[in-house]
């Protein structure tokens, strides 16, 4: 499973991030204990209407836009998966804004063979301010399988800014997959918040090491976060190596909510503009069935 979580921040005053004004209890959005104590809830509430509908526990599940390892922990902690064996996987990227990916695995499933941040790097090699790729191999069975988690550049700031910005990303992505085969990783599962749609021609860069299963959920026009009325796909899932998977968009039925605007309902967020509504993310998250 994969889900961006849009600002998942604590509620303490102790960064140096520059969202930390406005998440926390004293900040713009009175980021109070409370509203993140319930934003943790409503995370594993739809985690498990989810292993629900899809018969079981995801046994990975990648996360964008957490601050730290303590949301991580509370969300762990403090509601029902707690009574679960997630383990947490999560490194301090350079981001301005303070947010990471993160990976939770279920001990009982996977066993922990490596992990580590992968930076993204300038034309001059200079790590790139933003979100790393995060590498988690896992063991089942004696056989490994590779999940990088990606938070790719958006495209704020205009083309000329941003679009070098995301083919480093790809870039990236690709040396890191064709790195993991040459090493003979059997199976390897690209997940993430790419900020762009499948028929961006930069993907294109990633064949034939991994085949992007959103193509096929694109073309039937839909989509994982919905900005004007239109259903856009930008969460997606690669992979690659001895497998077959489907993927799928998830539509959890309490964090939907009516698009006043347009036709239909819409992910139903934390806050709209500085309006607070209760909500988890803009975001849809992904499923993926994996055999081997």
């Amino acid at each position: 499973m994969f889900w961006n979580l849009e600002n998942f921040f604590d509620n303490r005053a102790d960064s140096t991030s520059l969202s930390e004004e406005e998440f926390s209890s004293f900040g713009a959005r009175h980021w109070s204990r409370k509203k993140f104590q319930t934003k943790c809830q409503a995370v594993a509430k739809g985690i498990l209407w989810s292993a629900s509908r899809q018969g079981g526990l995801p046994d990975v599940i990648g996360l964008a836009e957490v601050e730290n390892a303590f949301v991580l922990r509370r969300l762990l902690q403090s509601t029902a998966l707690r009574k679960l064996d997630y383990r947490i996987v999560h490194f301090e990227s350079p981001d301005p804004r303070g947010i990471d990916v993160a990976l939770l695995y279920r001990a009982s499933r996977l066993q922990k063979a490596d992990e580590k941040p992968c930076h993204l790097y300038n034309p001059d090699s200079t790590v790139m301010a933003t979100r790393d790729i995060l590498l988690f191999i896992g063991r089942t069975g004696g056989e490994k399988t590779a999940f990088l988690v990606n938070h790719h550049p958006s495209k704020y700031g205009g083309a000329a800014v941003s679009e070098p910005r995301r083919e480093a990303a790809v870039r990236r992505l690709k040396a890191l997959a064709d790195s993991l085969r040459a090493v003979g990783i059997p199976r390897i599962v690209a997940m993430g918040d790419f900020n762009d749609t499948p028929d961006n021609p930069l993907y294109r860069l990633l064949e034939p090491t991994l085949t992007n299963l959103a193509e096929p959920l694109f073309k039937k026009g839909m989509g994982t976060i919905k900005y004007e009325g239109v259903w856009e796909l930008i969460d997606m899932f690669f992979v690659g190596g001895d497998c077959s998977a489907a993927m799928e968009i998830l539509r959890i039925p309490f964090l939907q909510t009516p698009d006043g605007s347009h036709a239909g309902t819409k992910p139903l967020r934390t806050y709209s503009g500085p309006r607070y509504l209760g909500g988890v993310s803009d975001h849809c998250p992904i499923w993926l069935t994996l055999s081997f």
